[in-house]
């Protein structure tokens, strides 16, 4: 008897895990591999965070939290939110999530129903659409280009025959990097306000920009989930912890859903995370390692023919163009792995419809390893 597959569970895979999974098989044939297919941060932790942990370990029992999450660490970060924000916050409205792939899963439970529709960027982070997909929830996807600075915006929202349920907002976006200063992105939150779109604001790369501040929703819409990590600016990505700012209406929503879901978030992270948020100086000067690198990517790229950037605003990654070199972006990052060694992600892994034709490069790597790349690709394309 043929048991059946889940419709729900039929999502399209994340092509970025996909890549770097083929890039590692090509590193174990001996062949090397310069990665700037994934985003991840090229160097750790803080110290300071790994030695909290080894205390931790050493003194602390490490067994269930709060489903919400330790009260010390929500309060150090609502305090984060007063210092970097100017933002008044409850702590009680910070949830700890099992990084932010666990916030987004616990948003879209808690505020859409089976049905609803969410509207979000495209180019865009595909964990969006699938997570949305796989819940019972219908993406609407804006398709956003160089004129929208690829962020969403009131006036297309405006275009849809209906207003959705629900707004994804990146800013910083992933894969573009692009930005809403604050006077669009307070025009956005009026608009969805006026029409009852309830926001889910993305902001897991805030601290990773280059010369515009970020702003948070929780500044300007107390109706806004915030989700964050500690997986970008503060480098604990395989640590898996993030968090989320939970409107006061959703709180208790969120509560049931996490103690069910999760039981609690992981222990051993949270007490470390704890001080994270005073490793600021060693955390600033990868940021300016990012930006060192972004600068010479966009020196050299051009070189190779990748000159059709997205404004990388913040992030580590630039989302090119290569419309002019190829029509398939999946073959034309294989081959460019194949004969360079550079690993990058295919457009289609954040806009199905337009994909093909971009392809996405991250810079949070070593500078070594970036102007390596950069070498290697000027050299293929002459």
């Amino acid at each position: 008897m043929a048991y059946k597959v889940a419709h729900r569970g039929k999502v399209p895979p994340f092509i970025a895990m996909e890549v770097l999974r083929h890039a590692n098989e090509r590193a174990a044939a001996g062949h090397d591999v310069l990665h700037l297919e994934i985003g991840q941060p090229g160097s750790g932790a803080p110290r300071t965070v790994i030695e909290a942990a080894h205390r931790a370990l050493d003194q602390e029992t490490l067994g269930y939290t709060e489903a919400l999450g330790l009260p010390v660490l929500r309060q150090r970060i609502a305090r984060h939110y007063a210092e970097a924000y100017r933002a008044a916050l409850d702590w009680k409205r910070v949830v700890i999530t099992t990084g932010s792939s666990g916030g987004f899963l616990l948003a879209f439970l808690s505020a859409f129903d089976a049905g609803d529709r969410i509207a979000l960027a495209s180019p865009g982070y595909p964990a969006y659409r699938n997570i949305l997909t796989a819940l019972g929830l219908e993406p609407v996807e804006l398709e956003v280009g160089p004129e929208h600075r690829f962020q969403p915006t009131p006036e297309l929202l405006s275009r849809l025959k209906h207003p959705p349920d629900g707004l994804i907002v990146a800013s910083p976006s992933n894969p573009c990097g692009t930005m809403l200063d604050r006077a669009h992105f307070e025009a956005l939150l009026r608009y969805c306000r006026a029409h009852g779109i309830r926001v889910v604001s993305d902001e897991i790369y805030h601290g990773i920009t280059y010369g515009m501040a970020a702003t948070s929703a929780t500044e300007l819409e107390p109706e806004a989930i915030v989700i964050n990590s500690f997986s970008k600016y503060y480098a604990m990505t395989g640590w898996r912890l993030g968090w989320m700012v939970v409107p006061a209406s959703l709180l208790r929503s969120v509560e049931s859903l996490a103690q069910n879901l999760f039981v609690s978030p992981q222990a051993l992270p949270q007490h470390a995370a704890r001080v994270a948020f005073d490793a600021k100086p060693e955390l600033d000067a990868k940021v300016a390692h990012y930006a060192e690198n972004r600068a010479l990517l966009l020196r050299e790229l051009p070189k190779a023919g990748f000159d059709r950037l997205a404004p990388a605003d913040g992030a580590f990654y630039l989302f090119a163009d290569i419309g002019h070199l190829t029509n398939d972006s999946t073959s034309f990052c294989e081959q460019m792995l194949d004969q360079t060694g550079v690993a990058a992600t295919p457009g289609v892994d954040f806009d199905p419809a337009r994909g093909h034709r971009f392809l996405r490069f991250s810079f949070a790597g070593s500078s070594e390893d970036i102007a390596a790349a950069a070498r290697r690709l000027v050299a293929w394309r002459r």
